[in-house]
């Protein structure tokens, strides 16, 4: 709704509306809050609140040079006289300066618990003392010779500064944060010792460029070391008042003959060190990465000590660089240096930042050189009225003796010989012991010394060089009284954090199995060997596909119905026990939980001759090179082949050079050709026809090696027949194919599965119940013949063929009324 003003008949005064009050008052607010709240003054670098506790606590005394008093007491001086809010904040910035984790220069000297490092809360004001230190006489110096404006505090009973002196740039070296309506502030700290050569430079050279005064100035310099990395992000901060530089912590590698080690002296500036340490701790229990044995904080009255223990086999500095990627053990430290100029907050670069000092010293300094000529000249005029009066002491004397009191004397001694008042006064209270030659002397060598004092003021008053050289004289001193060597490393380029999780994980052998619902788990050897003689436990709705001996530097493929496959390094899976359900892929990778898994294959490297062959039951192929299929991300499903609406993948399989093809269909067709007869084609192509089905489905298809010469054929009834190869004769590639097994119209079977095999395996068929059956036991057969029946099945099965130490599965429904739900349970686990 518009504003509006509404005119108030009765006593003719416009009411405003609620939106123009908000405004005017927000704004109002808004300016105070960033004047005098949360901002610094650019001059002396300090917010309001720290500015009226070191005045407080200066005005009560309570400097380094006494005894410390409770801070209670600091905190009720302060808002009782200078700042009218809680006691909570003054306390809070009385802490905040006196933490040397926080700032280069602690300005407040603490007795008792003022916090710590690990975000530990300060005592209560009762239980802890305070008292200004050292470096806070630096920024008070000369406050009593009225070089800085003061104004009335909040009741108009007390005069207070509205800026320090300031004899260094506390803004630069201590830095400051904040955040007001509209505003934030955050400036880094500095090292002293290079601000104030910095200073100096710019107050001889006002020309001088940003590269100029680099020289001088070489980054941040945290109270907590670190270090600090970019030399062209630190020019660009300081070159625009804003951006950000690379924090990381300090650390050694040590290789023991046992274990390896991270020990870590230093971290990033206000990073909390106990949630530093429990997130590397929890990246150990959640082993996101392996070979971390334990991660310990040792810190005491020693110093900061952090110590990761890990794994020999494991490198430390890849360890590192995962640290310094997933944790705050580096970290962008953003500046924004925002600061009150002249009433008003001011984005500034590091020249402007200086300037506003240098400028503000200036103008300190010549208050100061003011301030000590008049009270020099008001002591030459009381030096010069008593030397005249020693010199007519008779006549004084004698007009003192006989006034009738103090006023009456000086009044005559005014009259008489034109004293000036100060000089009348000081006259009718000089003692007698001043009257001796001796004295006379000390006045007159105080009188000539003062003359030349004066002219050293005049001097400096009316020589900007010499001003500027007295300013550069005081911030000598500084550095000479304190000086501070650097605590943080500037490395010129920003390192590259290159995370190799692979070479972070101790190769141990380690057993999968994955089921067609697509729970996947992981077991221990120890786990493996305990229950071998079972199966994984699975929901009786789902099938097991396998199980399969591996290696955690392994990677599992898990290809689905819908023409995806998802990429799995075997270490990211997490262990379950035997008789748990496992993890469904989707915990892993993002997917749609109603794709079927029906192949995984599992990777010892990428780099290989070999491809992975796709079909579709529509008998599409496709082959693609193995290394085609690596991705540097997998936190999402990739499309394996390009499915049309009414198609689906129903395996994936890997071939290598001059290896045979197998498509066999549901009505018992097969195609047999050389995998040359495919030519290799992106991971995301449709593929080619590899068998010519017109009211039928493909339903396998295998690699045939040279050193295979056996077929095992399953029918989706639960039975069985050998075949020998030199019995299956080669066809071309885009045929109807030849007959695998008789038709028998009185009892039709289906395909349900081909493999290779030989006479010494055993195959694991499981209906409800694991039934062993040995290969050798299944007769061989002409491919004019049907199937035998070695052992009966009840309803759904699925075969475990045990090669070596693989185990790879096949599942049959005998119930399937279409191709196209058997097709989509079919697993090949290699």
């Amino acid at each position: 709704m518009a504003s509006k003003k509404i005119e108030n008949t009765v006593n003719n005064n416009v009411i405003w509306s609620l939106d123009d009050i908000m405004s005017d008052r927000f704004g109002r607010y808004s300016k105070y809050i960033i004047q005098e709240r949360a901002l610094p003054d650019a001059r002396d670098g300090l917010k309001p609140v720290q500015r009226r506790i070191l005045f407080a606590m200066n005005e009560a005394g309570n400097t380094f040079e006494k005894p410390h008093r409770k801070s209670a007491k600091t905190v009720g001086i302060v808002i009782g006289t200078y700042h009218p809010h809680g006691d909570t904040s003054v306390y809070d910035a009385m802490v905040r300066m006196s933490q040397d984790w926080k700032v280069n220069l602690p300005l407040i000297d603490m007795n008792g618990n003022n916090g710590g490092i690990d975000d530990d809360p300060a005592a209560a004001m009762r239980y802890t003392e305070a008292r200004l230190s050292p470096y806070s006489s630096l920024l008070l110096e000369d406050i009593d010779k009225e070089t800085v404006p003061m104004t009335n505090n909040y009741d108009d009973t007390e005069l207070e500064p509205t800026v320090l002196p300031a004899k260094f740039p506390l803004l630069l070296v201590n830095g400051s944060t904040g955040i007001a309506s509209g505003y934030a502030t955050n400036i880094a700290p500095h090292n002293l010792n290079e601000i104030v050569q910095v200073t100096i430079y710019r107050i001889y050279n006002p020309e001088s460029t940003l590269d100029d005064l680099l020289m001088f100035v070489k980054g941040p310099d945290f109270p907590t070391g670190g270090i600090v990395q970019g030399k062209k992000d630190i020019k660009e901060v300081f070159a625009t008042g804003k951006g950000k530089v690379v924090v990381r912590a300090k650390s050694e590698v040590i290789l023991g003959k046992t274990l390896n080690q991270i020990i870590i002296s230093e971290i990033p500036y206000e990073v909390v060190k106990k949630n530093l340490v429990k997130k590397m701790d929890d990246i150990r229990l959640n082993k996101e990465i392996d070979g971390l044995i334990d991660v310990r904080d040792e810190s005491g009255r020693a110093g900061l000590r952090i110590v990761v223990d890990i794994k020999k086999d494991i490198d430390p500095n890849l360890v590192l660089n995962y640290f310094y990627k997933n944790t705050d053990l580096q970290v962008n430290y953003a500046y924004n240096m925002i600061a009150i100029v002249d009433h008003a907050p001011v984005l500034m670069n590091l020249e402007t930042a200086i300037d506003a000092f240098i400028n503000h010293r200036k103008t300190v300094k010549t208050n100061a050189c003011r301030y000590l000529k008049n009270k020099k000249e008001q002591r030459i005029h009381i030096i010069e009225g008593l030397i005249k009066a020693i010199s007519i002491l008779d006549d004084v004397l004698q007009i003192i003796r006989a006034s009738k009191d103090k006023n009456n004397a000086k009044e005559r001694l005014k009259e008489a010989y034109l004293f000036s008042d100060e000089q009348a006064e000081a006259i009718v209270m000089m003692r007698l012991y001043r009257l001796s030659n001796a004295d006379i002397n000390v006045l007159k060598s105080e009188y000539a010394s003062l003359i030349r004092e004066i002219n050293e003021l005049d001097a400096i008053l009316s020589s900007p060089s010499l001003l500027n050289q007295a300013i550069v004289n005081d911030l000598n001193d500084v550095v000479a009284k304190y000086p501070s060597p650097r605590k943080t490393v500037i490395e010129d380029e920003v390192s590259e954090i290159v995370i190799n999780e692979e070479a972070m994980v101790a190769n141990e052998e380690v057993y999968i199995s994955i089921s067609r619902d697509g729970y996947i788990k992981r077991y221990t050897s120890r786990v493996f060997q305990a229950n071998e003689k079972s199966l994984p436990f699975f929901k009786d709705s789902d099938a097991l596909l396998g199980v399969s001996r591996c290696e955690t530097l392994n990677t599992l493929l898990l290809f689905t119905n819908k023409g995806n496959y998802a990429y799995l390094p075997v270490y990211k899976l997490e262990e379950s026990k035997w008789k748990d359900l496992g993890y469904h892929y989707s915990h892993y990778i993002k997917a749609d939980d109603d794709e079927k898994i029906v192949s995984a294959i599992l990777l010892n490297s990428f780099e290989t001759f070999a491809y992975i062959v796709t079909v579709t039951a529509n008998g599409l192929i496709k082959k693609s090179p193995v290394e085609s299929f690596k991705v540097s991300r997998s936190n999402k499903m990739m499309s394996a082949m390009r499915l049309k609406d009414d198609d689906s993948m129903i395996k994936a399989f890997v071939c290598y050079q001059n290896d045979l093809l197998l498509l066999i269909s549901h009505a018992g067709n097969y195609n047999l050709y050389n995998e040359k007869e495919l030519s290799p084609l992106a991971v995301k192509a449709q593929g080619v026809f590899g068998i010519d089905l017109k009211d039928d489905n493909l339903s396998d298809a295998i690699a045939i090696g040279k050193n295979d010469d056996t077929l095992l054929l399953a029918s989706e009834s639960g039975m069985f027949k050998r075949i020998h190869l030199s019995d299956v004769a080669l066809t071309n590639r885009r045929t109807k194919g030849l007959r695998m097994f008789k038709l028998v119209k009185s009892n039709p079977q289906f395909t349900f599965k081909v493999l290779t095999v030989n006479a010494n395996e055993t195959i694991i068929i499981h209906d409800g119940e694991s039934k062993y059956l040995a290969v050798k036991d299944i007769p061989f057969m002409n491919l004019d013949a049907t199937f035998s029946a070695p052992l009966k099945l009840e309803g759904d099965y699925f075969i475990l063929t045990k090669n070596d130490i693989s185990l790879i599965a096949d599942i049959a429904f005998s119930d399937i009324s279409t191709a196209e739900k058997k097709n989509d349970d079919q697993i090949k686990l290699f």
